[in-house]
C-alpha cells in the first residue's frame, strides 16, 4: 500500500490505519515481514482485521465476510451454507498474534517508526506529527458547528435562540451550542479583564465496538433522547471492564450522532436503546468535547494533569511503582513508589496520581496488568499523563504550589441520604400513578415477584420490581408488571429501606393470607417506552442483582416519571481559584412560550474543568437548588446570573438516576 502524502485530501483518511480507505472497508497497514498463510484472509488476501471464524472452520476479516455474505449465502472457501449470525469472532489467542505483527506507520519517511500493530492508531493520535498535522486539517473542515447538530436534530431542539444569538455575538470565537443550552462553562466574566480560554474544541469521530457474544454489553450507560429535556442521546458513564472501557475512546459526556449510519438526532430513548443492543458490530458516530483550546492558557486553574517522562539505564530496568485499582472509580492509580526506585528518585509521580495514558496508550478505563505490561515492554522512555487531583498530599504533608487555593473534598456525611424536600412535577411527556392490589393468597403461596433497589444500592433507588413469576399469584391477576415502585405492603412503608430490610418485611408480610400492595407505576406520552415497560417477564432474574450490572433495571426515562418525594438528593460543592467556569452545560427551566416547567439537567460536562476534575456530576443528573434556593419556576435565563455570581464555591443539590445500560 502506498504511503499517505501530507498534501493529500484526508476525506477518505482512515482515523484507525492512517490510510485511504472507504470507511466500510478493511483497514491498511505496511507490514514489514512475510506474514503467516494461516493469518491471511481469503476475501482480502491480507493479514485478518477483527477476525471471524465459521462453523466449517476457515476465517475471514470481519468486513470481509459481512460485505460477502449480504451477496452470497456461503462460505467463499468451500461453499457450504452460511449466515453470518453463526460466525464468532477468533480465539484471543489468534488476535494476539495478529496484534503482534509489525507495521510501518503510514508516514515513515517523517516520523521513521516501526511498531506493532496494535500500537499504530495510538501512535498516530498521540505521537505522530505528520497525522496530527493531517487530522487538524480535516477537524477545520469537517467540524459541524453546534447549529448543523441542531439542524440533524430537527424537532429535538429546544428554545432560547435570541438569547444565544445575543451571546454568540459577544463571542464569535466559539462554537455555537444548541439553542436552549445555558452554559456556565463557557460564560465569561464581565469583570475578568484576563484574556480566556478562547474556545471549545469539539470533534466528530466514529468508533467501533464488537460484540463477542450476541447478548454481550457495550458498557455503556446513555441518558437523554428527543422525548426528554436533554433532546440528544448522551454517555452518562462507561462500565468497567466492558468493551468501551477496553477500547479507551469513549468518554462520559460524549454525544452519539449515528449507529451504524442511523441518525440518533430525533429518536426517543427507548429507539436509540434498541438500535444500540441490536448488531454484533456497533459503529459510533460521536461528537466529543475536547475541553478548551490548548493554545489558550490552559493552566490559569492549576489544571492537575501532569506529563512525566521516566528514562530508564537499560530496557528490563524497573520502574519502581506499585498500581492498583480503586472501587469509586475505573482506572489505574500509583499507590506506591519504591524507595530507591526510578520513579522514586525522579520525584515528580506521587502516590494516588491517576494514570491516564502511558506513552500513548489511553488507561482511563485499563488495568494495572495493562499498565504493568506497557511498561515492561516499552524502550528505554516511558511516558506518562496522570491526574492529580487536589487532595494529594506528598508524604512529608507537603502540598504542591498552586494547590492550596484548591480545598480538600471533605468526606460527605450526608451523601446520598436526604430525601428531597422540593416539591416539583414530572418534566412534561412523563407521569406516575399509585395503584393499590388487594388479593387473598394461601399463606405459603408466594406472590411470585423479585426485586431490587432499595437506599443502600449504589444510586440509592427505591424498591423497584424487576420480575414477575408467572407462577405467583400476581401474575395471574395482572395488576403488578417489571419495574413499578413498591410504597407498601399491609401498610408497613417500603420507601426508606434498604434491599435486605425490604426482602425480610416482604417475606413476612406474603405469610399473611391477606395482601395488599401499594405500587408506583410511571408513564411516559411516546408509546415506544410504554411498550418497552410493558414487555413480558420472559426471563427470571437473581434475587441480589443490586451491583449485577448484567440484571434488569428500568430505563432511565423510567425514573423521569417518579414524584418528587420518591427522589433522594446530594449535595455536590464546587470549587475553583478564580474566574474560570464551572465547566457544565444545562437545559431545561421554564419556558414561557410554551407555558411549561423542565427541571434543569446537566447536559455537558467539560474536560479540564473543576465539574470534571470534581467528578461527582454525571450527564443526566437533574439540578433541583443552588446553594439551597431550589430552581423549581425558575426561567431557563434565570440561572446563569445565579451560579456566576459564585465565585469561588457552589453548592448544587442534585438528583442523580442510572443511565440506561447497553
Amino acid at each position: 500500500h502506498t504511503f499517505l502524502d501530507s498534501a493529500k485530501s484526508c476525506d477518505k483518511t482512515s482515523f484507525y490505519c492512517g490510510q485511504q480507505h472507504e470507511g466500510k472497508e478493511t483497514h491498511l497497514y505496511e507490514y514489514l515481514d512475510e506474514v503467516d498463510d494461516e493469518l491471511i484472509c481469503h476475501i482480502c488476501l491480507q493479514p485478518l482485521l477483527k477476525p471471524m471464524d465459521t462453523p466449517c472452520g476457515h476465517t475471514y476479516c470481519f468486513y470481509c465476510l459481512s460485505n460477502f455474505l449480504k451477496d452470497q449465502d456461503f462460505c467463499p472457501v468451500d461453499r457450504q451454507y452460511l449466515e453470518f449470525e453463526q460466525c464468532r469472532p477468533s480465539s484471543l489467542l489468534v488476535r494476539n498474534l495478529l496484534d503482534k505483527l509489525t507495521v510501518m506507520c503510514p508516514h515513515y519517511a517523517e516520523c521513521q517508526q516501526q511498531m506493532q500493530r496494535c500500537e499504530l492508531q495510538p501512535h498516530l493520535h498521540n505521537r505522530c506529527p505528520a497525522f496530527r498535522r493531517l487530522k487538524e486539517e480535516a477537524e477545520k473542515r469537517k467540524r459541524p458547528s453546534w447549529n448543523e447538530l441542531k439542524g440533524r436534530r430537527g424537532d429535538g431542539g429546544m428554545t432560547g435562540d435570541a438569547k444565544l444569538s445575543a451571546t454568540l455575538s459577544r463571542n464569535p470565537t466559539r462554537d455555537q451550542p444548541e439553542p436552549g443550552l445555558i452554559n456556565p462553562a463557557f460564560e465569561e466574566s464581565e469583570e475578568d479583564n484576563t484574556p480566556l480560554r478562547s474556545s471549545l474544541v469539539a470533534e466528530t469521530i466514529v468508533v467501533e465496538l464488537l460484540r463477542e457474544e450476541p447478548e454481550q454489553d457495550l458498557g455503556l450507560r446513555i441518558v437523554g433522547g428527543k422525548n426528554t429535556p436533554l433532546g440528544n442521546i448522551v454517555i452518562q458513564e462507561i462500565i468497567r471492564d466492558s468493551i468501551a472501557a477496553c477500547d479507551g475512546r469513549l468518554a462520559p459526556g460524549d454525544h452519539i450522532l449515528e449507529v451504524n449510519d442511523v441518525s440518533l438526532a430525533s429518536v426517543p430513548h427507548s429507539r436509540a436503546i434498541a438500535v444500540l443492543r441490536h448488531p454484533s458490530l456497533v459503529r459510533l458516530t460521536v461528537m466529543q468535547e475536547k475541553g478548551f483550546n490548548p493554545q489558550c492558557n490552559t493552566h490559569c486553574n492549576q489544571t492537575p494533569v501532569l506529563h512525566v517522562t521516566l528514562v530508564k539505564s537499560h530496557r528490563s530496568e524497573p520502574l519502581g511503582i506499585k498500581l492498583i485499582r480503586k472501587s469509586e472509580f475505573s482506572g489505574v492509580v500509583i499507590l506506591d513508589l519504591l524507595p530507591g526506585g526510578l520513579a522514586a528518585k525522579d520525584g515528580k509521580l506521587r502516590n494516588n496520581d491517576k494514570v491516564l495514558a502511558i506513552n500513548g496508550h489511553d488507561l482511563r478505563h485499563g488495568t494495572p496488568e495493562s499498565a504493568a505490561h506497557i511498561i515492561q515492554t516499552s524502550e528505554m522512555r516511558v511516558n506518562f499523563v496522570v491526574m492529580r487531583t487536589a487532595d494529594t498530599v506528598e508524604d512529608g504533608g507537603n502540598v504542591r504550589e498552586g494547590q492550596h487555593a484548591r480545598a480538600r473534598r471533605a468526606p460527605d456525611p450526608q451523601y446520598f441520604r436526604r430525601q428531597s424536600t422540593y416539591i416539583k412535577d414530572p418534566p412534561s411527556g412523563f407521569s406516575f400513578q399509585e395503584k393499590n392490589v388487594s388479593l387473598k393468597k394461601e399463606p405459603r403461596h408466594s406472590l411470585g415477584i423479585t426485586i431490587a433497589g432499595g437506599r443502600d444500592c449504589r444510586s440509592r433507588l427505591p424498591v423497584y420490581i424487576t420480575s414477575v413469576q408467572p407462577v405467583g399469584c400476581l401474575h395471574r391477576e395482572g395488576y403488578i408488571k417489571r419495574g413499578d415502585i413498591l410504597l407498601s405492603i399491609n401498610g408497613v412503608d417500603l420507601t426508606q429501606l434498604t434491599y435486605k430490610e425490604a426482602v425480610s418485611v416482604l417475606k413476612a408480610e406474603t405469610a399473611q393470607s391477606q395482601v395488599e400492595l401499594c405500587v408506583i407505576q410511571t408513564h411516559s406520552e411516546d408509546p415506544e417506552e410504554d411498550s418497552e415497560s410493558s414487555n413480558k417477564d420472559e426471563v427470571v432474574y437473581t434475587e441480589d442483582p443490586r451491583e449485577d450490572h448484567h440484571n434488569w433495571t428500568p430505563q432511565w426515562t423510567r425514573w423521569l416519571g417518579l414524584p418528587s418525594h420518591m427522589h433522594w438528593c446530594r449535595d455536590i460543592v464546587l470549587q475553583k481559584t478564580n474566574n474560570e467556569s464551572w465547566g457544565f452545560s444545562i437545559v431545561g427551566g421554564y419556558e414561557e412560550s410554551h407555558g411549561q416547567q423542565q427541571p434543569f439537567f446537566i447536559k455537558t460536562i467539560v474536560p479540564g474543568t473543576p465539574a470534571h476534575f470534581d467528578g461527582r456530576l454525571k450527564c443526566g443528573d437533574e439540578i433541583v437548588a443552588v446553594n439551597g434556593a431550589t430552581t423549581v419556576g425558575m426561567k431557563n435565563n434565570s440561572l446563569i446570573p445565579m451560579l456566576k455570581l459564585q465565585k469561588n464555591r457552589v453548592t448544587l443539590t442534585v438528583v442523580s438516576w442510572p443511565g440506561t445500560l447497553v
